[in-house]
């Protein structure tokens, strides 16, 4: 092209962005800058994003300082994209302080904040947010649920999950919960041990299962020594990915665990009839995980 203005190189900027090609937007970013086309709300916008996947917080703290430069008022668009890339990389604190200083906020903008708490303070400070939203007015959408039952997950707090949960599928929030919803639910319940609740969960729920809701409950069947639930999950896994060779490893290793030596060798003689090949890497994380009553969720 003869002539190339901020539009052009803003959507080569995004296309990189969005097909996960980040160091080439990053590069495209730059030859923008050096080429003297100067970038504007959307490009930055973008370059958050871009940020925000990718964890280059210098570039982000850069454009921060860059809007903050030349007076740039935080609208709701601009001001989001600074607190989710501060909160996706680790730095939730100066996100809140991004989000207090801004006089316009919307759904997206307390989502940002929310998942941000939940993933840098914990469950308390997102529940907390989540409450002054609803105080404020604020009707929350499917993505606010979701960050709130990732927050009561990774928290522990089942209980308020619980709460949450039930009242999307009594219709208060207007809508049903989605499988990401039902996903968070079931791996939340499985990690605390409430194995009956996970299950029924599963076979009631409007959606198939996927492999991670099969993996929640694979960890949480072995953190409880069910070993018999805990074999269930892993031919569920097998069954739906039967290409990875960690769930037969997994199952394999199971069997030795309760001295099931010929079926030991049945999962073994299946591997090499689909020419699969066990990871020694993956068995050594295993055994280390073990040893500290442990176990990594083979499907996250």
């Amino acid at each position: 092209m003869p002539q190339r203005d901020v539009v052009s190189w803003t959507i080569l900027i995004e296309g990189n962005k969005n097909v996960g090609k980040f160091d080439n937007a990053h590069l495209v970013f730059q030859r923008m800058l050096y080429s003297g086309v100067l970038p504007n709300r959307v490009t930055m916008v973008n370059v958050l994003s871009l940020c925000a996947s990718s964890g280059m917080l210098s570039i982000g703290v850069w454009i921060h300082d860059y809007i903050r430069e030349r007076g740039w008022e935080l609208d709701v668009i601009l001001g989001t994209s600074l607190i989710d890339m501060y909160a996706k990389c680790g730095k939730i604190e100066k996100g809140l302080r991004v989000f207090h200083s801004m006089n316009e906020k919307n759904v997206s903008t307390w989502n940002s904040l929310i998942n941000g708490l939940a993933l840098g303070k914990g469950g308390e400070e997102a529940m907390q947010c989540f409450s002054l939203m609803e105080l404020e007015g604020i009707m929350p959408d499917e993505v606010t649920l979701l960050g709130v039952l990732s927050a009561c997950s990774h928290s522990g707090m089942v209980q308020t999950g619980r709460k949450y949960f039930y009242s999307m599928v009594n219709g208060k929030y207007g809508f049903q919960p989605s499988i990401k919803h039902f996903g968070c639910m079931i791996g939340m319940l499985a990690r605390a041990g409430c194995l009956d609740e996970a299950f029924k969960l599963i076979e009631t729920m409007p959606f198939k299962p996927t492999k991670s809701m099969w993996g929640a409950m694979h960890t949480g069947c072995r953190l409880q020594g069910s070993l018999e639930l805990c074999e269930f999950t892993a031919w569920k896994l097998i069954e739906l990915e039967p290409e990875i060779a960690a769930y037969y490893a997994s199952l394999s290793n199971l069997y030795a665990e309760m001295g099931r030596w010929s079926d030991v060798e049945k999962v073994r003689k299946l591997m090499k009839e689909r020419k699969l090949v066990k990871d020694v890497g993956y068995s050594f994380v295993e055994v280390q995980e073990h040893k500290k009553q442990d176990y990594v969720s083979f499907a996250a």
